[in-house]
């Protein structure tokens, strides 16, 4: 997997939205934080724009993403939010002299969509990790943005974690890949689908119906996506719903049951996805994971950049 080129101070990132429109209110923390990281912020031309639920048309939101992976002075792309989107785009978008000067892509949820094409596709590294719109001025939010700015910034990431009930101890190596259930579940078909085999599969979701986990991890499993992991690594699985006639298992209890027949590692409640603690995790890169007493996450450790 490549490894595009680490941030350094005076570095442009861009902002743009894919996906679901925002307004300047909800992303001028954010851009107070790059400032003092010192980086330059660009905007998208289109940005602010609006159409029905979208930032602007297909056409507007598939302009910015290009133009900023065309611009060699953007050393980053981040989304300034999720929702619902970013696949209406992809395939729209040339990415020729983004694979020759490889830049980060940063996001989640939606954002899914680039990190699970980049990855199959190219073999270019991406960042799950926070987007503008959750930057807020409290602990847990500053504890996420740190995680982000030392992926940034070339700083080695790891994390300690404590126990869940439903972990499966073991030890796992191999490069991470994965993000948001239900957009996995979408890209099946796809030139956009991910390979998972030998990776360590990372998932997370919110606000779905618990039958449509079941059916996602189903989905999962049937397509082989499962039985040839190095590991697995749940994240969020907040505000799930259930209908008047109860599916009669949590989140939790559905994917612990589908994967019960394998052997690897599996690590529940890791504080990413759509959480306040929502760590940086790099995309397309290896990784050791640890579940035991305690759950380590370690990322290999990469300190050559690529050069344009």
């Amino acid at each position: 997997m490549k490894t595009p080129s680490y941030l350094k101070r005076g570095d442009k990132i861009a902002i743009v939205a894919p996906a679901r429109k925002i307004i300047n209110s909800e992303i001028n923390y954010a851009v107070k934080t790059f400032e003092n990281w010192g980086l330059e912020v660009v905007l998208g031309n289109n940005l602010f724009k609006s159409y029905n639920q979208f930032a602007g048309t297909d056409e507007e939101r598939m302009s910015d993403f290009q133009q900023m992976l065309d611009d060699p002075t953007v050393k980053a792309i981040i989304a300034a939010r999720g929702g619902y989107g970013s696949v209406r785009i992809i395939d729209k978008l040339d990415f020729s002299k983004f694979i020759k000067n490889p830049k980060w892509i940063i996001g989640f949820s939606d954002i899914t969509v680039f990190h699970s094409h980049l990855h199959t596709n190219f073999g270019i590294e991406t960042l799950h990790a926070l987007m503008p719109i959750n930057f807020i001025d409290d602990e847990k939010s500053n504890i996420s943005a740190e995680s982000l700015r030392k992926a940034l910034f070339g700083e080695n990431i790891s994390y300690s974690l404590n126990n869940s009930k439903y972990n499966r101890k073991g030890s796992a190596k191999g490069i991470l890949c994965g993000g948001n259930l239900s957009m996995l579940y979408s890209l099946t078909g796809s030139q956009s689908e991910i390979n998972t085999e030998g990776k360590i599969l990372f998932i997370e979701d919110l606000d779905e119906y618990l039958y449509h986990i079941d059916r996602m991890m189903m989905n999962l499993k049937r397509s082989g996506k499962l039985d040839k992991l190095a590991g697995l690594i749940v994240g969020g699985m907040n505000d799930m719903n259930d209908n008047k006639i109860a599916f009669g298992k949590t989140a939790n209890e559905i994917i612990s049951e589908h994967v019960s027949e394998y052997n690897y590692p599996v690590c529940f409640d890791f504080p990413a996805g759509h959480l306040k603690d929502n760590y940086a995790l790099i995309l397309g890169r290896e990784a050791k994971l640890e579940v035991g007493e305690k759950v380590g996450l370690v990322f290999k450790s990469k300190i050559i950049n690529l050069k344009s």
